[in-house]
């Protein structure tokens, strides 16, 4: 039914996938603001950074899209889902990063690694590594990254370390076992959902972007009762947002209606409740 759904509206691709794409990436209020700590943090050298959010909040998109409009001169590492011990933590970042050789030990990887940032400061170039999910690591891994971002010269840290987590991660860093790594952040910031009065303009942006529109026209109306719906029901999270926005479009569909209106949203709502 999918297809059939985006041709009815003229989408070329899907307006409310739950993915983290960051064509789609919102200028809210919030995320602008995450955005420039991330920024600052980096091209400043600041070492290490925790963006902290609810589910559903759009942290990883926001890392996505950072990692598309970094400088070119800055070398970068992702690392998504970090279930691993740290040695394995270690060989992920030595990967993506690009570093190649046979490491039989944790040391020979550290050795690697510092090697590689050295040569990269000197040719002017910033090295960052973004950890997302990082409430899910063990405190032997979060020992592992301060050990990291001891890394340094004597004028700058040659890595800097972004920690993106749920709430967990700030409770896990105040264990008294992790006081130094707590103390070694430098740049906080919690994600927290949309205003009010941003739901509405993220779900045309949205559309806009799926039907890849120029001219300001868009094939599917949300009326200002359903995005306030929208917003009651999903209090501003992303995440809930593009959900319920695509049981709207697909209920629209199936209603053979391009306007959006509180009572599609309110069917929808109810039976994504059943």
């Amino acid at each position: 039914m999918k297809p059939m759904y985006k041709t009815f509206y003229g989408f070329h691709e899907e307006p409310f996938n739950v993915t983290s794409d960051p064509e789609f990436f919102f200028s809210s209020t919030r995320h602008v603001e995450a955005f420039s700590h991330l920024i600052y943090a980096i091209e400043h050298r600041k070492g290490i950074v925790v963006i902290t959010g609810e589910i559903g909040t759009g942290k990883t998109t926001l890392c996505r899209t950072l990692l598309t409009r970094l400088d070119p001169k800055i070398k970068s590492a992702l690392i998504l889902n970090p279930y691993f011990s740290d040695s394995q933590l270690l060989q992920l970042i030595i990967k993506d990063l690009g570093i190649e050789g046979k490491f039989k030990n944790k040391l020979e990887l550290v050795n690697a690694l510092n090697e590689f940032l050295i040569h990269e400061s000197s040719q002017g170039h910033n090295v960052v590594l973004i950890i997302d999910e990082a409430q899910n690591l063990g405190v032997r891994q979060l020992e592992q990254i301060r050990l990291l971002s001891n890394l340094e010269t004597e004028k700058a840290k040659l890595l800097q370390i972004v920690l993106v987590g749920q709430p967990e991660l700030l409770a896990k860093l105040q264990l008294p076992s992790l006081r130094q790594l707590n103390q070694r952040i430098t740049v906080r910031f919690h994600m927290l959902p949309l205003h009010r009065d941003e739901v509405g303009n993220y779900v045309h942006h949205r559309i806009k972007i799926a039907c890849r529109a120029t001219n300001g026209h868009l094939p599917v109306a949300f009326t200002p009762h359903a995005i306030e719906t929208i917003y009651r029901h999903s209090q501003g999270t992303p995440r809930l947002i593009n959900i319920l926005c695509d049981r709207a479009l697909l209920s629209g569909y199936v209603q053979e209606t391009k306007t959006i209106d509180k009572d599609v949203v309110d069917q929808c709502v109810q039976e994504m409740q059943k």
